[in-house]
């Protein structure tokens, strides 16, 4: 005697084997977006680091500090509006880098894409009773340097015996980073800068458009973020390179017959 069997029906059939794919296809988590940022050496020598932004969820990320070599103790750190060299207030205050040279804060007031996108900057201070002593920082979202650059030649004037470059780098904002680096200069002094129209052939010397941070006659070195002249136009690095101007650096007060070093930039 022969058993009959009831035949699958068709609808049974499929069900099963959504069954079979849904069990055999897991669905893969989605790895988190992050953003590593390098933090550098301010006012103590041998320290190296870096920031990490990482993604939590669409409202919330991670910041995590990792200090290399940094001094005993614990040390604030702090998330700053504007670049490092401009300063600005404190947005955020971050858990302090511990005694291992770690610090991880969840941040929820600023999601991922907000922080990777924010023109700030991220230090690390020695202590709280000395806050303006910076063991290290970093650029970050908007002001992160790219490695788009262009570098004008600064010649010798007259008897002085000074030259240099200037170095103008694009962040990822559009801004510029605008470094002066000299050689002869006087160890202990310090010299005004300005961008002025024209060229270095303009006759009585172009209009001042953007003044600059005095170089540092100890380091020979002189740093200005760029975004605006001095009257607000926005300016962004590609305007840079294909404006009408010239850099002067001056003795002491910005004089045309004090000039001690210049040299043209952009379309001259």
């Amino acid at each position: 005697m022969f058993e009959t069997r009831k035949p699958f029906s068709l609808l049974t059939m499929m069900a099963l084997g959504i069954l079979l794919i849904a069990s055999g296809c897991k669905e893969e988590d989605t790895p988190a977006r992050s953003t590593r940022y390098d933090l550098t050496v301010k006012d103590v020598l041998g320290v190296s680091g870096t920031v990490t932004f990482t993604e939590i969820n669409s409202l919330s990320a991670t910041i995590d500090i990792v200090l290399v070599n940094a001094p005993v103790g614990t040390h604030p750190a702090n998330l700053y509006m504007n670049s490092a060299i401009e300063n600005g207030l404190v947005v955020l205050a971050l858990n302090p880098v511990d005694a291992n040279g770690k610090s991880s804060t969840v941040v929820t007031s600023m999601n991922y894409s907000q922080l990777i996108a924010y023109d700030g900057h991220i230090k690390v201070l020695s202590s709280s009773i000395d806050p303006f002593t910076i063991v290290a920082q970093a650029d970050i979202g908007g002001n992160q340097l790219t490695t788009t650059h262009k570098s004008y030649t600064l010649n010798l004037v007259d008897a002085f015996e000074v030259s240099g470059t200037a170095l103008l780098q694009k962040r990822l904002n559009g801004n510029t980073l605008l470094t002066i680096s000299l050689t002869g200069v006087i160890p202990g002094d310090s010299y005004p800068a300005t961008i002025n129209m024209g060229s270095v052939a303009s006759v009585g010397g172009g209009p001042v458009m953007k003044t600059l941070n005095h170089v540092n006659g100890t380091t020979g070195k002189s740093y200005t973020n760029i975004q605006k002249l001095n009257g607000g136009t926005d300016i962004t690095y590609e305007n840079w390179l294909v404006y009408d101007g010239y850099i002067n650096v001056y003795q002491s007060s910005i004089a045309t017959d004090n000039i001690i070093t210049q040299g043209n930039i952009g379309s001259n």
